[in-house]
């Protein structure tokens, strides 16, 4: 039964505070921004569709929460609003074509950002000093976090007009975004779980976390950052831009993420812009939740004027939610083929940027129960671009009591055999060789498009040929008849023949696919790369000792151990043996002296149109180079494909090296 539209308000407006207050005051948030802002959407829908039911103390007229009592209280001298939010193109198109109306039609200069996601902060500066910097609050009034803020390296303590004319306003607020970096996030929770502390679920939660502080010692131990995005008010300066403003602010020495706002003519190039910034969120050193659109004359933000919790002249751009909330049905155990133990979440669906998740990994033991994870918990996941879903953790409040704590088994629940755990691992392992999880696990690595690169050999092909009994190990692949896969389900002639000709034609493969395809544990793609480009034959792998392949730059102590106790194996030896006299042979690796790339460290952005994205890193790789995805201190090159993302302003800031795509296979006289 519908509700009244009364009563259905004032459990929206008790719900909504409730959440403000997790997220805003206590940095505790119990359900995701996806879910808070179908509430708040519903709300909002509610009271147009009701207007006499509007109460001034409705979420939808207040920003924020009310701001912790053990802080000093700072009153801004202009509101530190929210934003409207736009989740989709039409409501962009909708949001540009209100604004038109109010500028008789005319096309409309914007700008477009990154919508950082952190903590939204105000500093004021008297004379160039810093004297008050204060979190937003219920937008009117703030948290004092002054001596918090000092600790941040990127915000400075006095400002200077680094264009040499001295002009530094008498009274400056700055607002801008307190955030964690990524890698800084993760380092955070490491630390805390040696420390066995509860991680953090998030850079946001934790930058808000170590922003509350009371002991400002604290905070300074946690890496935070600051960017500015705009200013409260301001003396002795007008600016006829956004833009210019943005400028100003980096004159005086003020942190601004400038090389990522865009100017853009008119909606179209909005709407493509946030499409970038959507599909590029992954390659960028901090977390971003969506695009912020501003309109960039301040003369026509001055004209639009404001609304009762936002500016009508700016505007949100949602991305799509790379976390979701839904229940654990069942928690299984997967057995892979280095005979790991991985447990794996069986989910009520739920979607998440546009994907339907089902499952996701639990990692080991050790996780499951730092987490406290249950079966018929009510948990967040994530899924951030190709990266297997996890489970990030459990909303204890939602417990009802029917929770059951989860125990990985002693024995393999495959084969039955005793699992072990090494001292100073977190995984448990079958060690039985035989055990069918791990053959099967093992051949479909062994087949896959970094490896062997068998098309159309697919999992539940596999899983028939293993229950069949016509393979067992790799090299049974290429023992394999057209008779033999005639019994298979689903297989007639015209396709049995074209798995024939995969398995021929894969026959044709690298040293280092050869080498990731033997599945030796702790030898990735990457590893087996260096050792093909280091040792350039199967059989100098195969001879190398510790101590050799210690030398080599990129091999530590457990790669070399468990290359050394593979190759030890007479077993493994002679599949090898075995694979190469059903015919594998190996493209010759060019000499590393020879290469422009040997030795090197490149990283790729944009998009690449002489070969696939894999076969630019492949033949990378093969020259001696190692790939990378993200630009640092240790990258050499940066190849330059179309349209490239932030990776390119990274590597000008570092001095890398910066080639165009022709240009680079110009230096291997290609093309």
């Amino acid at each position: 039964m519908q509700k009244e539209p009364k009563s259905e308000i004032e459990e929206l407006r008790k719900v909504i505070k409730y959440h403000n207050d997790r997220y805003y005051v206590r940095d505790t948030p119990e359900i995701l921004d996806s879910e808070y802002d179908k509430l708040f959407q519903r709300l909002l829908l509610l009271e147009r569709e009701n207007p006499e039911l509007v109460t001034p103390d409705s979420p939808t007229q207040k920003v924020g929460g009310v701001p912790l009592k053990t802080f000093d209280a700072v009153k801004h001298s202009v509101p530190m609003l929210s934003l409207e939010n736009a989740f989709n193109d039409d409501d962009l198109r909708d949001f540009d074509s209100r604004l038109k109306k109010l500028n008789n039609s005319r096309i409309i200069e914007y700008t477009v950002e990154p919508k950082m996601d952190g903590l939204a902060i105000e500093l004021v500066y008297e004379g160039g000093k810093l004297k008050v910097a204060s979190t937003r609050g219920d937008g009117a009034t703030g948290e004092n976090v002054t001596d918090n803020i000092k600790t941040i390296l990127t915000v400075p303590m006095s400002l200077h007009d680094i264009s040499g004319s001295g002009s530094i306003p008498r009274l400056l607020e700055v607002r801008g975004e307190v955030y964690m970096e990524k890698q800084d996030f993760e380092n955070l929770n490491r630390t805390r779980s040696v420390e066995n502390m509860p991680a953090f679920a998030n850079p946001r939660n934790a930058a808000a976390g170590s922003l509350r502080q009371l002991d400002a010692r604290v905070t300074a131990r946690r890496r935070l950052n600051m960017f500015c995005y705009g200013t409260g008010t301001v003396s002795d300066y007008g600016a006829e831009t956004y833009y210019e403003t943005m400028l100003f602010l980096q004159r005086l020495g003020l942190r601004v993420n400038r090389p990522m706002i865009k100017i853009c003519s008119g909606i179209d190039e909005v709407i493509e812009r946030c499409h970038e910034f959507e599909n590029t969120r992954n390659d960028l050193p901090f977390e971003i939740d969506g695009a912020v659109i501003k309109v960039n004359s301040m003369e026509l933000q001055e004209k639009f004027g404001l609304k009762t919790r936002s500016p009508r002249w700016a505007i949100a751009y949602k991305f799509k939610a790379v976390q979701g909330m839904t229940v654990i049905k069942n928690i299984d155990v997967q057995v892979g083929r280095t005979g790991a133990l991985t447990p794996v979440a069986y989910l009520e669906p739920v979607e998440i940027g546009g994907v339907t998740i089902r499952r996701a990994t639990l990692h080991n033991q050790e996780e499951i129960d730092k987490k406290d994870i249950r079966i018929h918990d009510t948990v967040i996941i994530q899924r951030a671009g190709d990266v297997i879903p996890e489970v990030v953790e459990s909303i204890k409040s939602k417990r009802t009591g029917d929770e059951k704590i989860f125990r990985i088994p002693d024995s393999c629940p495959v084969c039955g055999t005793e699992v072990i755990k090494k001292e100073g691992e977190a995984v448990a392992r079958c060690p039985n060789k035989k055990c069918p999880a791990q053959l099967n696990a093992g051949l479909k690595h062994f087949v896959s498009k970094g490896a062997m690169n068998i098309d159309g050999l697919g999992d539940k092909i596999i899983t028939q040929l293993i229950d069949k009994d016509f393979v067992k190990r790799g090299v049974d692949i290429y023992r394999l008849d057209r008779e033999k896969l005639l019994q298979l389900d689903k297989i007639e002639e015209k396709s049995a023949g074209n798995l024939l000709s995969a398995i021929e034609a894969s026959k044709e493969t690298t040293l280092a696919r050869f080498i990731f395809a033997l599945g030796i544990r702790h030898v990735g793609e990457h590893v087996a790369s260096v050792l093909a480009n280091h040792f350039k034959s199967i059989d100098a792998v195969q001879k190398a000792g510790e101590e050799e392949l210690l030398s080599i730059k990129e091999i530590g102590p457990q790669t070399a151990e468990s290359a050394v106790t593979y190759f030890s194996d007479d077993a493994n030896t002679a599949h090898i043996n075995d694979l190469l006299n059903e015919g594998i042979k190996f493209e010759e690796i060019e000499s590393d002296e020879e290469s422009p790339v040997a030795g090197k460290t490149v990283v790729i952005t944009g998009s690449i149109t002489s070969m696939k994205r894999d076969e630019l890193k492949e033949f990378i790789q093969r020259n001696g180079g190692r790939v990378s995805s993200a630009v640092g201190k240790s990258t050499d090159i940066l190849i330059l494909g179309e349209n490239p993302g932030s990776k390119l302003e990274k590597a000008k800031k570092l001095r890398i090296e910066i080639i165009d795509e022709d240009n680079f296979f110009n230096r291997f006289k290609l093309g």
